[in-house]
Parts: structure tokens; C-alpha cells; sequence
């Protein structure tokens, strides 16, 4: 699909605005600017007011003032670093200096001349023996005062740009906004009393007030739409194209879910059942399903997924179900295995672990359709794993697939379906930024059996009465997770403190009795090390936060997290989701080192308060923002200029809707709507729906 015309003029090279050379070009590319369409959307972020007033005596120092003053005489500096001092008078007659280093006096003399007046605008401090302006931003004569604006506009600047760079480019850039068909639906235009877009463009650059920098301002508002339905449309096309994608029906007969029910520990949850019978309407009809499952931390999704992989193989097919970590695609296995095996279903474990003629025989298992699920990690991608009929492929996604990887993966079986699972509960503005080229299941209630974890805050300083606690739940056959403090990025340091509080509980509670993984240990000794803790061999398991996803010991009880505040509210909800999974009465100590930061304070107490993830979640966003919750640089989260997530996150699902709308009433865009929505991805630089749509 080719660049619509009307915009060559905004792709054009930054160079052919005015005031940009070669030099402020590269300069530029600091504010990810390479384009005049970009300038469009660096928006100004506060302003300076630069009306006229009477005198100084109306300001409040040190303030930037805008008066006129007339010029009584210079006063150049006594050295060639010192300043040349140019004494002024305002209307009322008060002193003032202008002060300039290394100014040449005949260049002063002709902006300033003796006894003429003039308007300054610049930033006024008031020292001991004077008020000053230093090197003011404006100097006019009085007739020109005019072209002052009442309120300039401040932009982001990056090494080698200054505000007049800017300023001056992008009068030049706005002078080139064409008049483009409108792309939003008018009765939401009407409703929200949106502009046009370049109206909107327009005004965003030229605000008269603070409240016009407001994210609520309609111009503003406008153009933060804009980049939300841009990005739903192409999560939508992306969409679209998967389930154009030949799927296949898969449609089982119910007896292997039959079996697989009546070894289940307790009767699923309505939750569990409306999301199984969600997936199994997807997996029987003809396109393809890209569904996503999330769900609290114990909410049960692994034994949803099961039922989905059972699905697949009623159908005659195969499933896989894949996990980020090795001791998570272990622990998925033994979970699951048992159960599996009760039913008739052939399950195998696949990791880089497996090697020479185990690896073989496995291989070629798979390839003959003899093994129905595969567990394991993302070595499942390798090109020498082949499926004889792949129908389901399952990720456990704590590793967070970009939709691009979701691709690819689609791609491994001929049609197969995908099923995402995500144990971090994530407000829905986000689900939507992230998954919004997938339909969602939600597991919102607990199974039956899950007692509440009792959260309890306690100081470093009280550590030996934790530990005389933890010595006698240990003699009374409870478990427990001990988590070492984030001490920073690096996994180094965060090993010395591990190690140092393994010896120290080893001598409280006994040599035998305490276990210890970390990030560094090599996958053979941390397996060991899991494996004693999950047979009670050990009674107290000292970690790092490996063991935060998905680690199930249903014996373990008690989970200490040593300076809690050092750790993000989503990473605390997560471990302590890894007690409270069994019989006894489960409790999450959360040693805090005082005094706490005021977000350190509030992260501990919402904890304490609740155990709902997606309230937890919905607070997490509220206190980091969307980039810090989800991790920005692995989560695929896009990156907006100016639509803000937190704030705007309303904004998201309108636009969700009202993309798979168009798309829904229009696949190709070829109407005059979609025609204009053609142009507004081309804006956004939505490469990816521009080549879906010409591939489409």
C-alpha cells in the first residue's frame, strides 16, 4: 500500500524545515524526531507567560517578566570575561539591568540604543543590588511587541536544540498540515466535542493557558485517540489475519474431559468451567482461536489449559504446553502427568535437558502422533520438534510474548490454536494495549479450599523473634520460603545476601534443615535443591526471586520476604501467592526496614489489605505507570506520545470497540472512513497494519 499522497509534504526531510540544517537534524533524532509528522506530535509540556505588564513591581521574583524599559546607558565589563551591564528603567520608574557575557558592544548598541525604549522579555532575579535579566529571550522595539505570543509554548529539548530550533521548525511544520477526510466516528466526535484533527494538531501547539496543556483538553484529547485506535486497529488486523488463518476444528467428544474431571481434587470453579467452554467454542469453529487466559495467582489456569490439551487430542491432534523456566515446565509435568495418565493421555516432558537417544526417541514419539501433550520450555521451537498434528499450542506466559513471537508460534503448526496464560493480573487498559489482538477469558474466583494468607508487617529489627517463630513451625512440620531482599540489578549482590541469610538460618534451625536456590546455580542443583524442599526434606527454602512464578509446594506455609519495600507490588502479590496452597493456615511476614518512603508505605499496605490481583494491579498502575508494570522494554507495550495510559485508560476500550467496528463493517478500509484511516496509520508509522492490510 503506498504513502497517500496528501502526506508527502510531512515525510519529507526534516532539513526543508526552516531553521534545521544537517547539524539540528541529527540533533533531533535525541527527541525521535526524523520527520516533520513527528515534530507534530512533540507537544509542548508547560508554558511561559509573556503578556505585557506595567513594571516590575507587578511581578513576584524570580519570574520570567515581559515590560518595556528605556535604555539609559552600557556599562562594559572591566575584563574580557566580565559582563556588559546595560542599565535600564521601566514605565514606573524602576531600575533594572540587563546583563550579557561575551556580547559584542556594537551588536548591544544596535538592539539596545541609549535613550530609545524597549520591550524585554526574559527571566528577572532580584540580588542584593539590583534586579537583572540575564541575556533576555526577547528584545523588540515597541511596535513589534506584537508578534510576542501572550503564552509561549516550552517543548522537550535534547542536546543541541533549543526552544528557538524548535519554535521556529515547527511554525514551518504546521504550515504544512494538510486537510485530511476524518477518520474518528462522528457521533463520538460530537459527543466528546472533539476538533478536527489538524485543528487539534493546531491548537495543541498554540496554548493560551495551562489548562490547554491538560491531557482533558479537547485537542489533546483528540490526538491521544487517535494513537489509541491507531494501535487497536492494528492489534485488530493482526487479529484478523490469525483468524483468517485456516483453523482447524477441533472438536472432542467429551469422554477424555470426563475422565480428566473425575480425577480433579475438587469441582472446577464457574470461573474454570465458563473458560473452558469459551475455549472449546473457539478451538470447534473454523478460524483460528488467539485467546487469552489470565487469571490470579491461584486461580487455577493450569487445570483450564489441561482441559483445553484434551480438547485437542479428542480431536484426534496434539497440544503443547509451554513454560518460560525449566522448573516451571517440571512442575507443570508432575502436576499434570498423573492426572493426564489416570485419563489414557500420553504427556512428555521436553527441555534442553534432554539429550542423545532419550532426545531421538522423544522426537520421534512426537513426530508419529505417539505423544498427545508436550511440556516444555520455548526449546519446543526448535527445528528438529516436529508435531505430527499440532492442534493447540499453550504458553504460560510470565515471559510475556510480544504479538510478534504470538506469530510465529501460530506458525508452527499449520493452523494450530493459541492460548496464552498470564498469572499477572493486569488492569484491563493495559490487557487491552497488550492483547488487544486477542479475545480474554478472566478466572476470577479462587477454587474451593484456598484459605486467605494472613499478611502480617513486621521490622528488620524484630528478625531473632522471626527466626525463634520459624524454628518452632520447622519442629512442627511446616515449610517455608525465606526471600532474600533485591539489594540492586544484580544478581551478584543479591547472591550475598542470599548466601549470608542461608548461614545464618542453617545455624538457628540445623544444617539439614535449610535449602537455597538462586539465579546463578546451574539447572541440575537448583532441581536438587527444589526437589528436597517439595519431598520436606528441607524446612526452610532461602531464594532469590526465582522461585516468584508458579512454584507449587502445597506443604509450605509460611513466607517470609526480608525488606519487602525493596520489591514492586506485583513480585509481592506473586510470592506470596506461593503459600496458602494447602490444609494449614498460611501466613506472608513482610520485613520492612523503617523508615519507609511514603510509595514504600502504601505498596506494603495495600498488601496487607488485600489479596484481589487485579485491585492490587490496578493500584500498581496507579503508583508506576504502564511501562514500569509491565517491564516496557520486553512487554511489546507501545510507547505513546500522547496518550497516557494510566489516565486515559477509558479511552482504550473505546477505541478497541470502535476499530473492530470499522473492521468489522470495512476489512479492506477501502471506505471513505477507512480510506481515512489508511492515512492516520500512515501517520503513526503502524507499518505492521499497513502491510497486513496489503497482504490481507
Amino acid at each position: 500500500m503506498s504513502r497517500p499522497e496528501a502526506l508527502f509534504p510531512l515525510f519529507a526531510d526534516l532539513e526543508t524545515l526552516d531553521g534545521v540544517g544537517a547539524k539540528s537534524a541529527k540533533a533531533f533524532e535525541g527527541l525521535a524526531v526524523s520527520r516533520p509528522k513527528d515534530l507534530l506530535y512533540l507537544l509542548p509540556y508547560s508554558g511561559i507567560d509573556r503578556s505585557l505588564r506595567a513594571g516590575i513591581r507587578d511581578y513576584v521574583l524570580p519570574t520570567t517578566v515581559t515590560i518595556a524599559v528605556e535604555v539609559l546607558r552600557h556599562q562594559p565589563g572591566r575584563t574580557r570575561s566580565a559582563p556588559t551591564v546595560v542599565h535600564c528603567r521601566d514605565d514606573e520608574g524602576a531600575a533594572l539591568e540587563l546583563v550579557f557575557f561575551h556580547a559584542r558592544g556594537d551588536y548591544l548598541q544596535r538592539i539596545l540604543p541609549e535613550g530609545v525604549r524597549r520591550v524585554i522579555s526574559g527571566k528577572a532575579e532580584a540580588t542584593d543590588f539590583a534586579i537583572r535579566i540575564v541575556h533576555p529571550d526577547h528584545v523588540l522595539a515597541p511596535e513589534e511587541a506584537g508578534s510576542l505570543p501572550g503564552w509561549e509554548p516550552v517543548y522537550p529539548l535534547t542536546a543541541g536544540i533549543t526552544q528557538k530550533t524548535v519554535q521556529k521548525a515547527m511554525v514551518s511544520a504546521l504550515a504544512r498540515l494538510p486537510d485530511l477526510a476524518e477518520w474518528i466516528d462522528p457521533g463520538l466526535m460530537a459527543r466528546e466535542g472533539w476538533p478536527a484533527w489538524s485543528a487539534a494538531i493546531t491548537q495543541a501547539h498554540r496554548p493560551t493557558s495551562t489548562q490547554d496543556l491538560a491531557a482533558e483538553d479537547p485537542a489533546r484529547a483528540r490526538l491521544a485517540y487517535d494513537e489509541l485506535f491507531a494501535h487497536q486497529l492494528t492489534l485488530s488486523l493482526a487479529r484478523a489475519r490469525m483468524r483468517r488463518g485456516r483453523g482447524m476444528q477441533s472438536r472432542g467428544d467429551g469422554g477424555l474431559r470426563a475422565r480428566l474431571l473425575a480425577g480433579f481434587p475438587y469441582r472446577p470453579t464457574a470461573a474454570q468451567q465458563r473458560a473452558v467452554t469459551e475455549i472449546a467454542a473457539d478451538m470447534a469453529a473454523p478460524l483460528r482461536m488467539n485467546r487469552l487466559l489470565q487469571g490470579d495467582v491461584g486461580a487455577g489456569k493450569t487445570l483450564v489449559a489441561l482441559m483445553a490439551l484434551a480438547v485437542a487430542v479428542e480431536a484426534g491432534g496434539q497440544g503443547v504446553l509451554m513454560a518460560p523456566t525449566e522448573i516451571l515446565a517440571r512442575q507443570h509435568y508432575e502436576g499434570l502427568a498423573d492426572l493426564a495418565g489416570q485419563a489414557g493421555i500420553r504427556m512428555e516432558l521436553l527441555t534442553g535437558r534432554d539429550r542423545g537417544s532419550d532426545r531421538v526417541a522423544k522426537l520421534a514419539a512426537l513426530a508419529a502422533g505417539e505423544i498427545q501433550i508436550l511440556v516444555g520450555t520455548h526449546a519446543v521451537f526448535q527445528k528438529d520438534v516436529v508435531f505430527h498434528n499440532l492442534r493447540l499450542a499453550v504458553i504460560d506466559e510470565q515471559h510475556r510474548f510480544g504479538v510478534a513471537q504470538r506469530m510465529e508460534l501460530g506458525a508452527k503448526g499449520e493452523a494450530a490454536d493459541v492460548l496464552v496464560m498470564t498469572a499477572t493480573p493486569i488492569p484491563r487498559s493495559l490487557a487491552l494495549a497488550s492483547y488487544g489482538d486477542m479475545d480474554v477469558s478472566v478466572l476470577d474466583e479462587k477454587p474451593p479450599g484456598r484459605k486467605p494468607v494472613r499478611t502480617v508487617l513486621v521490622t528488620t529489627s524484630r528478625i531473632d523473634e522471626v527466626v525463634a517463630h520459624l524454628a518452632q513451625a520447622v519442629a512442627a512440620g511446616r515449610q517455608a520460603y525465606w526471600v532474600c531482599p533485591l539489594v540492586e540489578e544484580s544478581e551478584l549482590v543479591d547472591l550475598a545476601s542470599a548466601e549470608e541469610r542461608f548461614a545464618h538460618l542453617r545455624a538457628a534451625l540445623g544444617e539439614g534443615r535449610v535449602g537455597l536456590v538462586h539465579g546463578q546455580m546451574p539447572p541440575a542443583a537448583k532441581d536438587a535443591a527444589m526437589a528436597r524442599f517439595v519431598a520436606g526434606e528441607t524446612g526452610v527454602l532461602v531464594a532469590t526471586t526465582v522461585i516468584e512464578v508458579g512454584v507449587n509446594v502445597p506443604n509450605a506455609s509460611i513466607m517470609v520476604i526480608e525488606r519487602a519495600e525493596t520489591f514492586g507490588l506485583a513480585q509481592l502479590h506473586q510470592l506470596r501467592g506461593r503459600v496458602g496452597r494447602g490444609a494449614a493456615e498460611s501466613t506472608c511476614l513482610m520485613m520492612y526496614q523503617p523508615p519507609l518512603s511514603e510509595s514504600g508505605e502504601r505498596r506494603l499496605k495495600t498488601l496487607r489489605d488485600t489479596e484481589d490481583g487485579f485491585r492490587i494491579a490496578e493500584e500498581d498502575l496507579a503508583m508506576r505507570g504502564a511501562g514500569d508494570l509491565i517491564g516496557t522494554a520486553q512487554s511489546g507495550l507501545p510507547r505513546f506520545r500522547v496518550a497516557d495510559l494510566e489516565r486515559q485508560s477509558a479511552l482504550m476500550a473505546v477505541a478497541q470497540s470502535d476499530a473492530r467496528k470499522l473492521l468489522h463493517d470495512d476489512p479492506t478500509l477501502d471506505s471513505p472512513r477507512g480510506k481515512a484511516a489508511r492515512h492516520l496509520l500512515w501517520l503513526l508509522d503502524q507499518d505492521r497494519a499497513i502491510r497486513l492490510l496489503t497482504v490481507g
